[in-house]
């Protein structure tokens, strides 16, 4: 059985890939990782290059839309689409071997959500109601996984992103998730009930990260208070590579994998920002940012709260 890992970066989500690279390497994956580029640097595309195969990517539309063009290039019996802002805790070969079974795979959302028009609007028929998942962490395994690719890499560009979550947001339009809901329209058209495996949201783990914490910040573990260690964590809102924000779970795993000795992809210290590098500087911003962090949180978005409420 062959497996590839695919997954997006410009410039602005390279520091995020690197991590995510890194990160897969060292759970034990020396799979192929496909890399679409959606406008790296000549100097970034170097630094990648010895761990990924990069693809060109169009620069004219979302990133969002472009998530089936490295597998739809270089296809895999198992084919795992992942998105560049996580970082992989742990192996993922039970959801590879799960996928290899002519299954799709994917997190669950704990969303109800399921929109007869999709069956009209994306020209896919008659629809069965399907758990709804996640397209961040996507695997795609035999027959089935192929032609769920290719429907909606086919489908994608049907979507109006200025009336999506992303943009307009249009609580009635039917894309609102954009790639999310063509996801889930085409399995909910073409997967049978067994064939969609959503595993538990917390095995994808996402801000505010309750209950979760780092238990060796070398390997890269994590675990739930009751001993549950998910397989990811996705730092999908604020990007943390990207404007200070509080040194939490994903924080701390990806300044060990931008600047640990044993990392595949080495970034120059200059190309890193000044709180995921080592030194008394370092620490010492960290603090400042997580000082400012708790503040907000416990002073002045309350007190904020509690005005408003007043002049209600």
């Amino acid at each position: 059985m062959s497996a590839a890992f695919y997954c997006m970066s410009s410039d602005v989500y390279f520091l995020a890939a690197v991590g995510l690279v890194n990160s897969l390497r060292l759970a034990g994956h020396t799979e192929p990782v496909y890399l679409l580029d959606c406008g790296l640097t000549g100097e970034q595309r170097g630094l990648l290059e010895g761990e990924v195969t990069i693809v060109p990517g169009r620069r004219d539309a979302p990133h969002f839309l472009l998530k089936t063009v490295a597998p739809m290039r270089h296809p895999a019996e198992v084919m795992v689409l992942i998105d560049a802002d996580m970082i992989v805790t742990r192996s993922l070969d039970p959801l590879i071997a799960e996928a290899s079974r002519g299954r799709v795979v994917a997190g669950g959302t704990g969303i109800d959500r399921f929109r007869e028009e999709w069956g009209e609007v994306l020209d896919l028929g008659a629809l069965r109601p399907k758990p709804y998942v996640s397209s961040g962490l996507v695997l795609l395994g035999g027959p089935l996984g192929l032609e769920v690719l290719r429907l909606v890499d086919k489908r994608v560009d049907l979507v109006d992103f200025e009336r999506t979550y992303f943009r307009g947001d249009d609580r009635d339009y039917p894309l609102l998730h954009a790639e999310e809901d063509v996801l889930n329209a085409v399995l909910a058209a073409r997967a049978e009930a067994d064939q969609v495996v959503a595993f538990d949201p917390r095995l994808s783990a996402s801000p505010p990260f309750a209950g979760l914490r780092v238990v060796d910040e070398r390997s890269l573990r994590c675990q739930y208070e009751d001993g549950v260690e998910p397989y990811v964590v996705h730092h999908w809102l604020a990007k943390p590579w990207l404007e200070p924000t509080h040194h939490g779970v994903y924080s701390r795993l990806l300044r060990r994998l931008l600047v640990g000795d044993d990392v595949a992809i080495r970034v120059p210290e200059d190309e890193v920002p000044l709180r995921f590098r080592s030194g008394l500087r370092a620490y010492a911003e960290r603090k400042r940012v997580n000082a400012r962090e708790r503040f907000r949180w416990h002073v002045r978005e309350p007190l904020a709260a509690r005005r408003g409420g007043e002049r209600a």
